[in-house]
């Protein structure tokens, strides 16, 4: 009969042939680039060409969807029940990755070409998301070999779309949501904290960005005809920014400042390793009574991404007409996001700064996201990575950064757990973006013992305390 250990096993040969590299480099020669123009027929080929055949090959029924939004990336929708009597996961990937900054990448290295360098495997994508949700099928697969079934109902939705915000995912979860019913989404994104150890969070931090415009006038005039005579629209952007925070970065706004940092959560944050030695974080910025893990994952961050006043590049003797900064807020569950932008413009009002204007048509909004760390299927989940690690997992209640989960917490009204396969070095969204081949074979190992064990867990498992 077989095993826990065979599917590891079968888990550690597949890894071991090179095959799992090859695999992967047939998703990273998709050029998947969702924020160019004209890139939907890639879209849809990486889920016809690259996706479909792996779940077909595991008896998946498939349906891809269109977007809802006009010229967005495809969906694709996979289920394989085995009874419904049965409980159901939900998993969850993007195909879609950042653009390929192909002339910046290191000589001999290729966005859309997988490259082997040491423990390193170089590609667009390999990290975000391409071989997270690899890693999970792959194990997925072996379970099923071995076992001859999952003891589990699955159900995969893969989107195109995530790093342009994922547009229309929302609309799909809310049309679909009897197709995407289960009782728990497991899903992979995002960096562990150290790259030996499992990771494990829950949600993710809200996101939204906007832009603090001040528009004084048309055209420019010359510093030294109207200098001291006309108001300098950078000048007063610049101090409606600093009324923002204080000089080390603390939100001075009431209501940008989250309840939600309980006593709990610090104990489940505390002596987390974090940050690293590139870059090494600034222990004397940001909230002064956090601890480094409590302000990334348990607290507020505004920052200003850009700030522009005249021509940078090519500065001239002249007094703007205007300055514009964008900036962007991540907030954790605890924050009304319907009242970030109301409680800026009043703050900005009450100092003074009532000519600065909040443009934020073009923002991204994210909603944050947490499950109790009292879940049993956290603890569950927790458990079985320790079993085939060897090492307790790091628990965060949340990804510093922003993912769509609402539409899986919110909508379909799942427990949500996201254990990322990548590590924070890995270059995500920039050039030489990597997958560490350790982690790979230890997040097979683990998510191989994961899959296994779902399928002998209770139904009770996935029930908050007291339901």
């Amino acid at each position: 009969m077989s095993s826990r250990e065979d599917a590891i096993l079968r888990t550690d040969r597949y890894f071991q042939s090179g095959q799992f590299v090859d695999d992967l480099a047939k998703l990273v020669e998709h050029p998947t680039e969702s924020q160019k123009a004209g890139q939907l027929h890639h879209l849809h080929a990486y889920l016809d060409e690259a996706i479909a055949p792996i779940l077909t090959a595991m008896d998946f029924n498939l349906e891809k969807l269109s977007n809802s939004q006009p010229n967005k990336g495809p969906f694709l929708i996979g289920s394989r029940i085995e009874s419904t009597k049965l409980p159901t996961i939900l998993m969850y990937g993007h195909g879609d990755v950042v653009r390929g900054q192909i002339d910046q990448w290191r000589e001999g290295l290729s966005p859309f070409q997988a490259i082997v360098e040491g423990d390193r495997i170089y590609g667009r994508g390999t990290a975000d998301n391409k071989g997270q949700h690899l890693i999970n099928l792959m194990a997925l697969r072996s379970v099923l070999h071995e076992r001859g079934s999952l003891g589990f109902n699955i159900k995969v939705i893969l989107e195109m779309g995530e790093e342009t915000g994922s547009p229309g995912l929302h609309t799909l979860c809310t049309e679909q949501s009897d197709a995407l019913s289960a009782d728990a989404l497991i899903a992979s994104d995002g960096p562990r904290l150290q790259p030996e150890t499992p990771t494990l969070f829950t949600g993710s931090r809200g996101g939204i960005n906007f832009d603090l415009v001040v528009r004084l006038r048309d055209g420019a005039h010359h510093s030294g005809n109207f200098g001291g005579l006309l108001a300098d629209p950078a000048i007063i952007l610049a101090h409606a920014l600093a009324c923002i925070t204080d000089q080390r970065g603390q939100l001075l706004i009431d209501a940008w400042r989250p309840t939600s940092l309980t006593p709990q959560v610090s104990d489940l944050l505390a002596n987390l390793p974090i940050g690293g030695d590139d870059p090494k974080i600034d222990e004397e910025w940001g909230e002064a009574n956090l601890s480094p893990a409590e302000r990334a994952f348990g607290w507020n961050s505004f920052a200003i991404l850009a700030m522009k006043s005249g021509v940078p590049e090519a500065p001239v003797n002249a007094i703007s007409g205007e300055a514009r900064a964008t900036c962007q807020l991540r907030f954790v569950v605890g924050t009304d996001p319907l009242n970030i932008l109301p409680s800026l413009r009043t703050h900005l009002d009450s100092n003074g700064f009532g000519m600065v204007d909040i443009d934020a048509e073009s923002g991204a909004l994210f909603q944050a996201t947490r499950l109790s760390t009292e879940h049993p299927l956290l603890k569950f989940v927790a458990n079985s990575l320790a079993t085939t690690s060897g090492r307790r997992p790091h628990i965060l209640p949340n990804l510093a950064g922003s993912l769509p989960n609402d539409c899986f917490a919110d909508i379909l009204e799942l427990p949500t757990i996201w254990i990322p396969h990548s590590y924070a070095g890995c270059s995500q969204h920039a050039p030489d973006e990597h997958l560490l081949k350790s982690v790979s074979q230890d997040a097979l190992r683990c998510m191989t013992g994961l899959f296994w064990d779902l399928g002998e867990m209770e139904a009770q498992t996935f029930k908050p305390i007291g339901e």
